[in-house]
């Protein structure tokens, strides 16, 4: 089919998909800016619809204006572009099944906590996207031999004076034939929440390196060294002790993903017969696919294979399954740990990480057979009337939930003030440990 700009716009404007994603059905980390996470039971379908697809912002979501809207290609290039939605439709077009999580995902689980969005399970999710490919863009332009890595940057504005989000990819990466200018999501054009008009796909790797909301594309000869490049989004090139600081020396961008399963049936602490019953889950990997999920059913003593599902694709996640029938009553720990085709395998124990990124231990689940057992109740975060001095320093730029989520000490509070007065928060000298005592005597380490 031959897309022109009006037939472009009419598929757009006629896209229900186009409308703001609903909270609806989803775990609720932060409104304002939006932050929802898919419940558990979201890994029971290959392809994550749309609606139970997570979203991660740091800023409010823009209202971009398709019929306007342009790409800028410039940099390191020959031949600097300007591009419409009917130019990059009018080159050859690419789509796979991807896994896009989130870095933090599973943040809630370190312990001690680490500040940020406490993500459990659920910031990751499986679509089939679709757009062109980055390289024929690149291509396009002319990319220049002296060209190390390529920049990103979206259409949303940084709130106060927090830094812009902008990230780089090397350019081995950026010309890789998988890596996606998507402007489709499971075959409809992507949501606000999630990117439109155009979102990069970098499968295998983190989410902070799938831009939303693209505008601009940077060919550099040199590596960027903006907030979210040199402080935000790295983790540690050794193993730490918990807890402790890290120089940024000694710290690497976030990039590659690693094998990770969830265990979606039975959930934790529920009561089972001494029939036979399925435990169910999914898995994922990076760059390399997940090759096998082996499944214990009695503390990790003992592991066998679990039956994979056959809906596969090379970044995609498998659904799997494993029969079970306990051999009496008692209290069980069923675990999950998945492999990739490269060899590398969940841990038992997660390596510490001081911004929580990365998690991907074996999960663990306890069931109860033959034995009454009540199921853990969600505890809702829930915020106390904030008085004055607090509402008026952390209100503006998020809503109270945010603050909900985070059980931080002394140190880590403190921390974040810091970085909230930098970018632009109003705390004055004399009020600042009044906001730390409310902070940490409402919102301090988990006991």
């Amino acid at each position: 089919m031959y897309w022109n700009r009006r037939s472009i716009l009419r598929v757009i404007s006629s896209g229900a998909s186009l409308l703001p994603l609903r909270a609806a059905d989803m775990i609720i980390r932060s409104m304002r800016p939006e932050d929802f996470e898919m419940p558990l039971d979201g890994f029971s379908t290959w392809i994550t619809p749309v609606g139970r697809f997570f979203v991660r912002t740091h800023v409010y979501t823009p209202n971009v204006d398709a019929a306007s809207w342009q790409l800028r290609v410039e940099g390191e290039v020959t031949s600097p572009l300007s591009l419409g939605l009917a130019d990059l439709r009018a080159l050859p077009r690419a789509e796979f099944v991807s896994v896009l999580e989130c870095a933090g995902n599973g943040r809630g689980f370190y312990d001690p906590a680490v500040a940020g969005l406490q993500w459990r399970y659920g910031s990751v999710g499986n679509a089939r996207w679709a757009g062109v490919r980055l390289i024929d863009v690149l291509k396009k332009a002319g990319y220049s031999a002296s060209a190390r890595e390529v920049l990103f940057n979206g259409a949303d504005v940084p709130i106060g004076a927090m830094p812009d989000f902008v990230r780089a990819i090397p350019l081995a990466k950026a010309v890789h034939p998988d890596t996606l200018l998507a402007y489709e999501m499971n075959g409809q054009p992507l949501t606000p929440s999630h990117g439109f008009p155009i979102r990069v796909i970098v499968p295998g790797w983190a989410g902070d390196n799938w831009v939303k909301w693209l505008t601009n594309i940077e060919v550099r000869d040199k590596e960027f060294d903006g907030f979210f490049m040199k402080t935000a989004y790295r983790h540690p090139v050794r193993s730490i002790a918990p807890g402790a600081t890290v120089d940024p020396a000694d710290m690497t961008p976030v990039t590659l993903l690693r094998p990770k399963s969830v265990i979606v049936s039975p959930v934790e602490r529920q009561s089972l017969t001494e029939s036979a019953t399925t435990i169910r889950g999914a898995a994922w990997s990076g760059e390399s696919p997940v090759k096998r999920v082996e499944v214990s059913v009695d503390s990790g003593r003992k592991w066998r294979p679990a039956k994979l599902g056959g809906e596969q694709a090379k970044y995609g996640w498998r659904l799997w399954e494993a029969d079970w029938v306990p051999p009496a009553r008692g209290s069980y720990v069923i675990m999950s740990r998945a492999t990739d085709e490269a060899g590398d395998t969940q841990p038992l124990v997660q390596d510490w990480n001081p911004s929580g990124y990365l998690w991907n231990v074996v999960p663990q689940v306890r069931v109860e057979v033959g034995n009454s057992a009540s199921l853990p109740a969600e505890v809702a975060a829930s915020v106390p009337e904030l008085p004055p001095t607090v509402k008026t320093t952390c209100i503006g730029c998020h809503a109270e939930d945010m603050i909900a989520g985070q059980r931080l000490s002394r140190v880590q509070w403190e921390r974040e003030l810091d970085k909230m007065t930098r970018w632009g928060a109003p705390v004055a000298p004399d009020n600042r440990e009044t906001i730390i005592e409310f902070l940490l005597s409402h919102f301090g380490p988990r006991h």
